[in-house]
């Protein structure tokens, strides 16, 4: 409407008035209008605004102002604005009924009131259906939880084809499965190889003692099995030891004590041990420590115990006459442990399980040499604790090479 009476404005206001009756027709039963010039005169005006009614209010800006009212006992949505055409304002009053938007929303509310109960059952219906198809994997990894047990920890749930939140949830569980059953099967595995290490020297104390009390036997043939019994104890009180320690270590109950050290001494204390270890052996021992201190932050006990570890398996596996070496570099960033003999050495396919617990290598060339095979995996524990690495190289006749790298540290 704006832009006709912009471009009729050049001919006059009866042009306009004339234009706007054209209008009027095309919309003789929908929307209705009237139009002022600046002067105020009513150049056109629908029908129902000629009746008598109260008055609009006049629009006084050229934004839009809606209100709804009665024209000719009729309601009207109307909105009321002055726009300019020609360098001239003119007020322009648009209505449009507002029955057949009541209508449709009539026939809304009567939809709604026969329709919305089959809507909810439908959507009642549906919303069972879905939740259930999406929740079908939610039961099925509830079903296979509860069938898992100590007899069938190798068992994992189902993880669902979609990739969303369930398929990860279902294979973090699978995960944690998988880590309860490597514990579960190191836990029964540390029982039953305890177990079976334990037999033997108990097994060999009892037999000896009885052995002793079956008859009187002479004061020399009393110590002789004394002697026995107490060589097995101490045998057994070590792997006993041995033991504790690594089942607190699994515990997270071994708190080490962190303080600068001086590896070089601690170096130096293990070949005086390794000295008296090869006393009967008459071992070729070198040592090479470097002059200047070689520094890392560590626990004091438990870094001799790691090296005792280390030359004590050094000593029992090679044989008399042999050599032994214990060397101690110094880098910018690792001290460097390395102690090498000329023992038995280890086969290669065995090089992978050393550090395991109750492993021993060539069990048919050390059967004679004592020992339960937890040296190494406390001495890689302590490896651990320090943020270190241990590793070895070896070569079946030809003697072992252990090295352990602890990170340096300042002197204070």
């Amino acid at each position: 409407m704006q832009r006709l009476v912009a471009i009729t404005e050049p001919k006059g206001d009866e042009a306009i008035a004339g234009e706007l009756g054209d209008l009027a027709k095309l919309w003789a039963n929908g929307a209705l209008f009237e139009v002022a010039n600046a002067e105020g005169r009513w150049l056109f005006r629908s029908e129902p605004f000629l009746h008598d009614q109260p008055s609009l209010p006049r629009a006084t800006s050229t934004d839009s102002v809606f209100f709804t009212t009665n024209l000719n006992f009729n309601q009207y949505r109307v909105a009321l604005a002055q726009v300019q055409a020609g360098g001239r304002k003119f007020e322009i009053h648009a209505a449009v009924p507002t029955e057949p938007f009541d209508q449709a929303l009539d026939r809304f509310r009567v939809i709604e009131q026969e329709a919305l109960p089959l809507l909810v059952i439908v959507a009642s219906l549906l919303g069972y259906w879905l939740s259930g198809k999406s929740l079908a994997p939610v039961g099925r990894i509830i079903r296979t939880a509860e069938q898992i047990g100590v007899e069938n920890l190798s068992r994992r749930l189902e993880v669902p084809q979609p990739r969303d939140e369930l398929r990860r949830l279902t294979e973090t569980l699978n995960e944690m499965l998988a880590r309860i059953e490597t514990s579960f099967r190191r836990i029964t595995q540390f029982t039953a190889d305890a177990s079976h290490d334990l037999r033997t020297p108990v097994a060999v104390m009892r037999t000896a003692a009885e052995l002793s009390l079956r008859r009187s036997r002479s004061e020399a043939e009393y110590r002789a099995t004394l002697g026995k019994i107490l060589e097995t104890s101490i045998e057994t009180s070590e792997l006993l030891e041995n033991l504790l320690t690594l089942a607190r270590a699994d515990a997270g109950a071994i708190g080490m004590e962190m303080h600068p050290l001086e590896l070089g001494e601690h170096v130096r204390k293990a070949e005086e041990r390794a000295k008296i270890l090869s006393s009967d052996k008459e071992l070729d021992l070198v040592l090479r420590v470097p002059s200047m201190p070689v520094w890392v932050r560590a626990d004091a006990v438990a870094i001799d115990r790691l090296l005792l570890i280390l030359v004590d398996n050094a000593v029992k596996y090679t044989p008399a006459g042999g050599r032994c070496e214990i060397e101690l570099l110094r880098g910018s960033e690792h001290a460097e442990i390395t102690v090498r003999d000329t023992g038995l050495g280890i086969a290669e396919g065995d090089l992978s399980t050393i550090f395991e617990r109750f492993t021993r290598a060539n069990r048919s060339r050390s059967k004679e040499i004592p020992g339960a095979g937890l040296g190494l995996a406390i001495a890689r524990w302590i490896t651990d604790m320090h943020g270190g690495t241990i590793g070895a190289e070896s070569k079946l006749g030809a003697g072992s090479v252990f090295c352990v790298r602890l990170p340096s540290s300042a002197s204070n």
